[in-house]
């Protein structure tokens, strides 16, 4: 078991469009980081990234969920003072509130940085919190795609949470990876673990588990959006119910913002 674990197109960087990894340095570079660490744990990935400077500045994102605590404890065993980005779209379950307080006082994360859309901005285009009726794309991105990346222009990558189990689109995902259209580097620290790897970190390490799991939500999102799954039930069939949707877009993957497919 592995037990370590508004988008500014003026500032895309043109490393991150096609080409081949001779032809692209940024790509090159992502190369030569797989190969580097291609046998290393999660933990020591995440170690030596946060080091390296062919990585470069890094910041994690986490958005408290169900399994975010797997991550967010080996980030702590390796340097607390990391900087975690929580996207609180003013939307969000009242037991994730309390559970990110909770989860960042237990791990003693020195440097959580809450982010929220603009007041301007949602007054000018949700004035009365009913977005999500009417376009559930629009609200994720005044809400979170576009706050996030606002936040993330002062990093070179940012250390995510995701899975080659989490979809088919994840099958060959890479400790390291070039973002499309920003020109940052993602790091997978967790990419070769498995569902039960996760579990049995969590159960291993005591790590507090989000009250919304025992009452039916294995994917939680904001509330409007986020229903309980039923057993035998995709567990991210809970999110966006009855849509074509089931990504907020905060990742990009094959050169689009993912919008099917079960992409945590």
């Amino acid at each position: 078991m592995p037990h370590d674990q508004d988008i500014n197109q003026s500032a895309v960087s043109p490393l991150s469009f096609g080409g081949d990894a001779s032809a692209d340095p940024l790509k090159e570079k992502v190369a030569q980081l797989n190969a580097r660490y291609k046998h290393h744990s999660a933990t020591a990935v995440l170690e030596r990234a946060l080091k390296d400077e062919d990585v470069g500045k890094l910041t994690m994102v986490s958005s408290f969920g169900a399994e975010s605590v797997a991550l967010l404890h080996l980030a702590a065993m390796v340097d607390r003072t990391i900087p975690v980005l929580f996207v609180d779209t003013e939307m969000l379950f009242t037991e994730t509130l309390e559970y990110q307080i909770e989860v960042a006082e237990r791990l003693n994360l020195q440097n959580l940085q809450i982010i929220r859309a603009s007041q301007v901005s949602l007054e000018v285009e949700d004035p009365d919190g009913t977005l999500h009726q009417r376009d559930t794309d629009a609200c994720c991105s005044l809400r979170k795609t576009r706050p996030l990346q606002k936040a993330l222009r002062g990093y070179d990558g940012w250390i995510t949470g995701r899975k080659r189990f989490q979809a088919g689109t994840r099958a060959a995902l890479e400790f390291f990876e070039v973002e499309d259209f920003t020109g940052r580097i993602k790091v997978n620290p967790l990419a070769h673990w498995a569902p039960e790897d996760v579990k049995s970190y969590m159960e291993e390490n005591n790590l507090p588990r989000h009250p919304l799991v025992a009452k039916g939500y294995p994917s939680i999102g904001c509330a409007p959006c986020t229903s309980p799954v039923k057993p035998g039930e995709d567990p991210r069939s809970g999110r966006w119910r009855g849509q074509d949707k089931t990504e907020c877009g905060i990742h990009f993957e094959n050169g689009k913002m993912v919008r099917k497919g079960v992409n945590a």
